[in-house]
């Protein structure tokens, strides 16, 4: 009985060991493979509409300002509820005309902007528009704003500047890169957005 209830002691030991190890590896490797899986951009970026999504004052506002000036986009939707007004600022300040801007100033995350934004896009007849985001954020961005609006061809613009130098995140990011797995997951349970 001795040797039986050992050999159980030591199967139960193996496998927490396996699990703990399995709990610090996915992490890293979520963080080594961030980009080549949350990362996505669709490489050609025309359509008629550009929608800058809130939440980051650094690098999106910028990338949207790149596309826009270098494109024959015909607007720019500034999408989030926190800092619509410092983006608006922000590419006024650039020469952006102010009619060519529209707000959205009510959605505070993800689902929000979709929904909120495509009322807007299909006010305007939007069959194409841009999304501009973080990179990281980019997969979920693009399969909420497909999910709420398949008639609207959306392609992915994410923002270039914070992009990984080399497989590793910037330590500023990497726990907006970790969590984006599980909010992946929370969007595909609660909401029916597929993530790949």
């Amino acid at each position: 009985m001795s040797g039986r209830s050992g050999w159980r002691a030591r199967h139960w030991l193996r496998l927490a060991l396996g699990l703990a190890l399995a709990a610090l590896l996915l992490p890293v490797a979520g963080l080594y493979f961030s980009e080549s899986f949350l990362c996505v951009d669709s490489g050609t970026h025309k359509g008629e509409a550009l929608v800058v999504l809130g939440g980051e004052k650094n690098y999106r506002p910028s990338r949207a300002l790149e596309l826009f000036q270098g494109g024959s986009l015909s607007c720019i939707l500034i999408s989030g509820a926190g800092d619509w007004n410092e983006v608006r600022l922000y590419l006024e300040g650039k020469g952006v005309r102010p009619a060519a801007i529209l707000l959205e100033k009510e959605s505070r995350n993800t689902k929000q902007n979709a929904e909120f934004s495509v009322r807007l896009l299909r006010e305007r007849h939007v069959t194409r528009a841009v999304i501009v985001t973080s990179w990281f954020h980019s997969r979920r961005a693009l399969r909420c704003f497909r999910h709420f609006a398949p008639e609207i061809e959306f392609v992915a613009a994410p923002t270039v500047a914070d992009r990984p130098k080399s497989h590793w995140p910037s330590r500023y990011e990497r726990g907006w890169v970790l969590s984006e797995y599980m909010k992946l997951a929370g969007y595909w349970m609660c909401y029916g957005v597929w993530p790949l």
